[in-house]
């Protein structure tokens, strides 16, 4: 239970301390919604959604008062826990030390609300008394689909995810820009190689010396509270190899899996196989990424490739191979652009990434590290024109490390773009 008196206190501590300084995240949340709906920030634990928030406060603090602005972290210890009477006491604090806004815009954020039984109740009833509504959740409570039933509809939600490589390179004191010096971009490229090894978690990113202990316990933490907590499972031992197993192969196969655990003696059905792997996409620790077909029932029965929503999941894992985790990379940034993509597969060989719109191919991407290897080029340009013939789509890519060319080929031009340009911007074209 919460006073009323702690809570004012809570409030004009914040006012009085601010905000901490933030690294400038590219994620475009609009500060003021056209119509009467929270505003919902969800992603990977510890990628930087309370920070976010102070980005947003930040903004909205160049054109109201700081007394129109109410930020409180519900997972404060000194708090303890909440009930729906103690949200209550919090806005009747807040009105009290405050009364003149009455009459203004107020904005309310609300970090970690999943810590609150009942908070939909409250935050509907403060959207329909006209305050502008931010939440933000870890994704073990707070899940898009549950968020959409919890606010019948008056949510709009938003995913962040670690660091961009121009996030990255922000943290390490280096702007983004249009032409590199020769000292520039050697520096530029030294950055990108620690971050295609070791992620964009920004705690990693700002203590290197703690880096692979930063992350192990991120991926306990988010495995242990996200899936185990959550989902209540009881093999964790399972659960554990299964995460190991994902790491170590990009293709994953459930029915491989089950007779592996099965000649090691470990008794699990391949339904709970399956649900383990939804339960850690819930967690957004990984991603199963569909064959492309015209057919859904094709999709839905292809073996999915994993990816891992952050490089340095892997990294603890053991996984050095600068193919597999610049592959892993590209998917996590068409995450953050909002791409739908599958892969494809044909007789020439496969695709890594069919960019969709809707279920229509627009775009077909490779990536190799190099493409100067015995075998690799041919490898890769044929499975590109095969597959722009059978989808008919003539715009393909193939991203590397630093090539830079257009090669033209009877299925049309195939655009070699270094990795580093496609991080930075080409890739959004």
């Amino acid at each position: 239970m919460v006073t009323k008196e702690k809570w004012a206190q809570a409030i004009k501590d914040f006012h009085e301390k601010w905000i901490p300084r933030f690294i400038e995240r590219g994620l475009d949340v609009p500060v003021e919604m056209p119509i009467r709906r929270a505003t919902t920030i969800i992603g990977p634990r510890r990628a930087g959604k309370t920070y976010l928030m102070y980005q947003i406060i930040s903004r909205l603090a160049q054109k109201i008062r700081r007394q129109q602005i109410l930020y409180v972290n519900l997972e404060k210890a000194d708090l303890g826990e909440m009930t729906l009477s103690d949200m209550v006491k919090m806005a009747e604090a807040f009105h009290e030390l405050y009364p003149d806004i009455r009459n203004e815009d107020t904005f309310i954020f609300l970090d970690e609300i999943q810590n609150v039984p009942g908070w939909e109740r409250f935050v509907r009833t403060i959207l329909d008394e006209g305050a502008k509504v931010f939440l933000s959740g870890s994704s073990s409570k707070l899940l898009s689909s549950e968020i959409a039933t919890s606010m019948r509809g008056r949510s709009i939600t938003y995913r962040l995810f670690t660091f961009s490589f121009s996030e990255y390179m922000r943290s390490k004191g280096m702007q983004v820009q249009k032409y590199f010096s020769t000292q520039e971009k050697a520096k530029m490229l030294s950055l990108l190689a620690n971050y295609m090894e070791y992620g964009g978690y920004p705690e990693a990113a700002l203590y290197e010396q703690e880096r692979e202990r930063i992350l192990t316990e991120i991926l306990e933490t988010t495995i242990y509270k996200d899936v185990i907590e959550r989902a209540k499972i009881r093999n964790t031992k399972a659960l554990k190899i299964l995460v190991s197993a994902l790491a170590n192969s990009l293709e994953f196969s459930a029915h491989k899996f089950h007779k592996y655990l099965k000649s090691n003696g470990m008794k699990i059905s391949k339904t709970a196989i399956y649900s383990y792997i939804q339960h850690l996409n819930d967690a957004f620790i990984i991603f199963p990424l569909k064959k492309f077909s015209r057919t859904y029932k094709e999709s839905e029965q292809s073996i999915p490739k994993i990816y891992f929503s952050d490089n340095g999941l892997l990294r603890i894992h053991g996984i050095t191979d600068k193919g597999r985790l610049m592959e892993n990379l590209v998917f996590t940034e068409l995450l953050r652009r909002n791409k739908k993509c599958a892969y494809y597969r044909s007789a020439s060989g496969e695709v890594d990434f069919v960019l969709l719109n809707g279920n229509v191919p627009e775009q077909l991407i490779q990536v190799s590290y190099s493409t100067q290897g015995f075998g690799t080029h041919e490898r890769e340009t044929k499975a590109l024109i095969k597959a722009s013939r059978e989808l008919k789509t003539k715009k393909m890519s193939i991203i590397t490390w630093e090539e830079e060319k257009e090669e033209q080929t009877e299925a049309g031009t195939i655009k070699y773009i270094p990795l580093w340009k496609w991080l930075l911007g080409e890739g959004k074209k």
